[in-house]
């Protein structure tokens, strides 16, 4: 019965968490999640959004004046990445050399753990051997004494 309250819990709270929030972002919000998207220039480990640099302020500034302007979030996603380079995103977009860089390491980390259990199994089921009196007359024979 604990575990049916348990697994009650978690799915009302991945519905709440999950559920889509109804009406528009307001600029704010916009301002906000876009420049928590783009890397700083400056110092690269921060977005925009939590980075307090002078080209920080300024990237805030300029993405408040072009949601006020009435782009969209992708096309001023656009625009920083024509003028930086796709660097600037924080998360990369997907595809080409990306989905190499890191599908590989994940495909050969299931591989080998796919591998492994098979290999396991069919150990598991391989028969013990015993060691017959033959086997321990030879043992006896080629023991030095």
């Amino acid at each position: 019965m604990a575990w049916v309250a348990l697994a009650a819990v978690v799915v009302v709270t991945l519905a709440i968490v999950a559920w889509p929030r109804g009406g528009k972002p307001s600029a704010a919000q916009r301002v906000q999640s876009v420049s928590s998207e783009l890397r700083c220039p400056d110092c690269e480990s921060q977005s925009i959004a939590q980075s307090s640099t002078e080209t920080a302020r300024a990237a805030r500034a300029d993405i408040r004046t072009r949601v006020a302007a009435g782009q969209s979030d992708a096309e001023i996603r656009q625009a920083y990445i024509d003028k930086f380079g796709p660097s600037i995103l924080l998360k990369p977009e997907s595809g080409g050399l990306g989905i190499l860089v890191w599908g590989l390491p994940a495909a050969a980390l299931v591989l080998g753990a796919g591998g492994l259990v098979l290999a396991l199994r069919r150990w598991r089921r391989e028969p013990h051997l015993r060691p017959t009196e033959a086997d321990r007359e030879l043992v006896q024979r080629a023991r030095p004494r």
